[in-house]
């Protein structure tokens, strides 16, 4: 009990000096979750570029709004809810939707084996940045994220249908890709 009020105590006093812009506290909470949090841009980008203003533009409302953070939640989590917000944010101010007609999706479907599963991890991303921004936002939310259609057509203001349309694409698109790299490769 007495670890747990310390430990609580210590994340207070953290998030105090992060509300007061105190650098090393801002430096301690950048570099703590840096690498979890560039995962999570670098797939909703279609770059390390992008993927590193994202990250940026994440933590400046990170630091402008830590006040809001609710002391003994995850701040991993928190922190993460805010990278993936920042994402959508950088979608839809950068790229112009397209709607895909939902018809050619009922038409798509396989039985083969997953390619994804037979990849490894940047092997995966490096397909996922290849999709259209349409697809990898939705294929990120859906699968990554675990959003609904319907969560994901509020957040980025298209219809479920061409939620589920882009889903089915990106998805068949990565599959054909990653099994292409296999086949090229032999692994």
């Amino acid at each position: 009990m007495d670890i747990v009020l310390k430990l609580q105590r210590e994340e207070k006093d953290f998030i105090t000096a992060c509300i007061n812009k105190e650098r090393w506290a801002q430096k301690k909470l950048y570099e703590e979750h840096y690498s979890r949090m560039m995962g999570v841009c670098l797939r909703y980008s279609n770059n390390r570029e992008d993927a590193l203003d994202i990250l940026h533009d994440g933590f400046l409302k990170v630091f402008n709004n830590i006040s809001k953070y609710q002391p003994g939640t995850s701040i991993s989590a928190w922190i993460r809810r805010i990278m993936v917000n920042t994402s959508i944010d950088f979608y839809r101010k950068n790229i112009r939707r397209r709607t895909e007609d939902i018809e050619q999706a009922y038409d798509l479907s396989g039985t083969e084996a997953d390619a994804i599963s037979q990849c490894g991890e940047k092997e995966i991303l490096k397909a996922v940045q290849t999709l259209s921004p349409a697809y990898r936002a939705v294929f990120n939310l859906y699968v990554i994220e675990g959003f609904s259609h319907r969560e994901i057509a509020e957040q980025l203001g298209i219809t479920e249908s061409t939620s589920r349309s882009n889903l089915v694409k990106a998805r068949l698109k990565l599959k054909a890709l990653l099994a292409k790299n296999y086949i090229e490769h032999g692994e």
